[in-house]
């Protein structure tokens, strides 16, 4: 079983803003004061500069554009909503926000198929919204598929229940832990587990401080360390400029990447800098606006495709 993959699907975006639904919960979002259209033609140029960085090094990168009519602000993270397995099943995931539910749209299935890939089963967990469940797709699950372990931090985006039943559906053992982050002065729940980790084949970068219970936080250290990862800690700080959110990638050659923002590249040590090249080079992008607006960054731009080819 592969870690990584060397395709990835991503969605060009076409209205693009601060998503108020979602910025209940999600304390990485600001607001921007420009104009939305503004904004969603910075982030055009951000994603276009990011796809051109990803190719230029022989990622498949599958782009399809946003559909005006859906008003889907979020649509540029479609990893909360879909994931790809290498059996040919495909999840579609519950999704807190309202407007986010449109997202999930099966002309992306058909692009996959004509891209010459196969799906087998779609298993749909998307009935949770009608009980207010939501499980947001590789945005709540961190995968170790080589391992078959599958980490999600709880929050009101990542139901328990509800991640168990993926982990038997998909037969992944569950490493369950709570992250929080400070939000003036209290401790709030992480909307999201890529925010604060990252796996990759033979290292995990982390914000271990997030993890403010010992025992929970002992026991994800347990099984980073029995799976032979390198544990690479990061600060909530440097979590806050989006160095938790990044994804290892394949590219010309099997050669693997670290894909994360500009801003994640630009708040790591010389030390962790040198901990994760001693693995696979850095390839990072400026998306300042995206992260700015949309609270999410590199990883959650790219959804992996891990399907069998036809």
């Amino acid at each position: 079983m592969q870690q990584t993959t060397n395709t990835i699907l991503m969605i060009r975006p076409v209205n693009f803003r601060m998503n108020e639904q979602t910025a209940v919960n999600n304390y990485f979002q600001e607001d921007l004061s420009l104009k939305n259209t503004e904004i969603n033609e910075k982030a055009q140029k951000e994603f276009d500069a990011f796809v051109e960085k990803l190719r230029a090094v022989g990622i498949n990168v599958i782009v399809e554009n946003d559909d005006k009519l859906m008003d889907t602000p979020d649509s540029i993270f479609p990893n909360n909503w879909v994931s790809f397995h290498s059996n040919g099943d495909v999840a579609k995931y519950p999704m807190f926000a309202e407007n986010r539910r449109r997202e999930r749209r099966d002309e992306v299935f058909i692009r996959l198929e004509e891209e010459g890939f196969k799906i087998e089963n779609i298993i749909d967990y998307t009935s949770a919204e009608h009980e207010g469940i939501f499980l947001e797709g590789t945005g709540s699950i961190v995968l170790d598929r080589a391992n078959r372990k599958a980490y999600c931090a709880l929050s009101p985006r990542a139901d328990e229940d509800l991640f168990i039943e993926f982990c038997e559906d998909f037969e992944y053992t569950p490493v369950i832990f709570t992250a929080y982050q400070t939000v003036e002065e209290k401790r709030l729940a992480i909307y999201h587990t890529n925010v604060m980790m990252c796996l990759a084949e033979n290292f995990a970068v982390i914000c271990l401080d997030a993890i403010d219970d010992k025992k929970e936080r002992k026991n994800v250290v347990k099984h980073l360390k029995q799976d032979g990862k390198e544990i690479i800690s990061i600060t909530e700080t440097q979590m806050h400029q989006f160095a938790g959110n990044m994804l290892q990638l394949r590219g010309h050659n099997d050669k693997r990447y670290l894909v994360m923002s500009e801003a994640a590249h630009n708040s790591l040590t010389p030390n962790q800098v040198k901990s994760i090249e001693k693995y696979c080079p850095i390839l990072s992008s400026s998306l300042e606006t995206i992260e700015t607006c949309g609270g999410g960054s590199a990883r959650c731009m790219m959804a992996e495709v891990f399907l069998p080819k036809v």
